[in-house]
C-alpha cells in the first residue's frame, strides 16, 4: 500500500470504515493542534465524510438535509464554498480559503484541519480546477492546519490518470483517508500520514485501538484488491472507459439544452441538469434529474443516483471492471430516456414548471427576511433626514 504513496506518507492506521478513518484523521489533527489551541475544521460545502457524530459535524451535506436542530452546523466547523465549475463560481482556491480563514479568525477560532475530497463526490462529481488544492493547502498550512485528503470515493485508480485523486492536483496531503474500494466489500479502511503526525498523536497518550481494524481477513482482502487492480490493469481501464463515456455524454449534451455540464475524470463522472434560459445561479433541475433516474431504472434496469447540493447531478461511478460494451449500453439507455423527454412535451413542461418553482423558492430563501421593526426604524430615519434637509 505505501508503495503507491509519496515517501512522506509512511504510517498506516487500519480501520473498518471510511467514517472511522475520518474520525481518526480528526483526532490526529486535533492532537497536533492542541498545544496551540487549534481545534476547528474547514470543510467544503455539501461535503460528506461519514456517519459518526464527529464526521456528521464536518458534513454540510447532512446539515443541509436535516430538519433537526440537533444536526445543525457546529461552531467548530467552517464552510468553504466549493468550486461550481458549471456556473464558474468560487473557482479561485486562494481567495476562497483566505476568506474562510479570515472569517474563523474574526470569530476568535483557530483551525487545526482542512478536509476535502480530492474530487468532490456529494458536491456533484466536481473535478477541482488546476492548482486549486495547491493554493488552498498553502493557506491552510500557514494558518496551522493539517491538510486531509478524503480518498474514500475517488482513490484506488478511479481517476484513470493517477492512483490517488490528490495526485491530479500535484499536492502531497498531510493525512489521507481510505475506505470503500480498499476491501472491495470487506470492511477495511485506513489513514495514511507522516511519521511526525503519527508520533505527535501517539505522544498524546490516547492510543488508537480497534478490535477488528486490520484483522488478517480484511488485510488479505486489501492485498488482493491491490494485486487485482495492478494485474488486471483496472486503472488503465478506468481511463479508457471513462474517456469513452465522457465523449459520448458530451455528444448527448450537444443535443439537449437541459444538460448544463458533463464533467469528470476516469470513472468519476457527473451529468448536471439545468433549466435552460434561467439565470445561471438559479437553473437547478432536480425534478428532471430524478425523472431521468426513474426512467432509466424502470425501463432500462439501469441504477444510478443523484448528488450535488440541489440533487441535480446524476453521478456515474461504476466498478472499475466496467467495459466499453457496458458503457455503450449505458449511453444507449440514457440517449433513449433523454429522447423520450423531448418526445413528451406535456410531461417535460410539467417537470420544467416544478424545477422553476424550486428555483423561485431558492431565490426567496436567499433573500433577507423582511423585518417590520427594522423597516419602521428605517422609515423614521429617512423621514427625519428629509425633514432636516428641508429646514433652511
Amino acid at each position: 500500500l505505501l508503495a503507491t504513496f509519496p515517501k512522506e506518507l509512511e504510517v498506516v492506521f487500519f480501520c473498518n470504515s471510511g467514517s472511522e478513518a475520518n474520525d481518526l484523521a480528526l483526532r490526529i489533527s486535533r492532537e497536533n493542534g492542541a498545544s496551540r489551541g487549534h481545534t476547528d475544521v474547514v470543510v467544503m460545502d455539501s461535503a460528506y465524510h461519514g456517519h459518526t457524530q464527529s464526521t456528521i459535524d464536518i458534513s454540510p451535506y447532512k446539515w443541509n438535509q436535516s430538519k433537526s436542530r440537533h444536526f445543525a452546523k457546529p461552531e467548530s466547523s467552517h464552510v468553504m464554498q466549493f468550486p461550481d465549475t458549471c456556473r464558474d463560481l468560487h473557482l479561485d482556491g486562494h481567495r476562497e480559503s483566505a476568506k474562510v480563514l479570515a472569517e474563523a479568525e474574526r470569530a476568535g477560532r483557530k483551525v487545526c484541519a482542512y478536509i476535502c475530497e480530492s474530487l468532490l463526490g456529494c458536491g456533484g462529481q466536481v473535478v477541482l480546477p488546476d492548482g486549486y488544492l495547491a493554493s488552498v493547502y498553502r493557506n491552510m498550512r500557514r494558518a496551522g492546519a493539517v491538510c486531509i485528503a478524503d480518498e474514500v470515493q475517488c482513490g484506488f485508480g478511479r481517476t484513470g490518470s493517477h492512483f490517488w485523486g490528490f495526485e491530479t492536483q500535484g499536492v502531497v496531503p498531510d493525512v489521507v483517508v481510505l475506505g470503500k474500494a480498499m476491501g472491495n466489500g470487506v470492511p477495511l479502511a485506513g489513514v495514511v500520514t507522516t511519521r511526525k503526525l503519527a508520533d505527535t498523536f501517539s505522544d498524546g497518550g490516547m492510543e488508537y485501538f480497534n478490535t477488528t481494524g486490520g484483522c488478517n481477513a480484511a488485510i488479505a482482502a486489501g492485498t488482493a484488491v491491490l494485486r487485482v487492480i495492478k494485474e488486471s490493469n483496472l486503472q488503465q481501464n478506468a481511463a479508457r472507459v471513462g474517456d469513452y463515456l465522457l465523449t459520448h455524454l458530451r455528444r448527448l449534451q450537444d443535443k439537449h439544452a437541459f444538460i448544463g455540464d458533463v464533467r469528470g475524470i476516469g470513472l468519476f463522472l457527473g451529468i448536471e441538469f439545468v433549466v435552460p434560459g434561467n439565470p445561471k445561479t438559479l437553473n437547478y433541475a432536480p425534478k428532471l434529474a430524478k425523472w431521468v433516474l426513474n426512467e432509466l431504472k424502470v425501463k432500462h434496469r439501469v441504477l444510478l443516483a443523484t448528488d450535488g447540493k440541489h440533487s441535480s447531478v446524476i453521478k456515474i461511478k461504476p466498478p472499475l471492471v466496467m467495459t466499453i460494451e457496458d458503457a455503450a449500453a449505458l449511453i444507449g439507455s440514457l440517449a433513449n430516456v433523454l429522447g423520450d423527454a423531448k418526445a413528451k412535451p406535456i410531461e417535460f413542461s410539467i417537470l420544467r414548471e416544478k424545477d422553476e418553482l424550486y428555483n423561485r423558492n431558492l431565490k426567496r430563501a436567499r433573500e433577507p427576511a423582511f423585518d417590520p421593526i427594522q423597516a419602521c426604524f428605517s422609515a423614521v430615519a429617512i423621514g427625519l433626514s428629509l425633514f432636516y434637509c428641508a429646514v433652511p
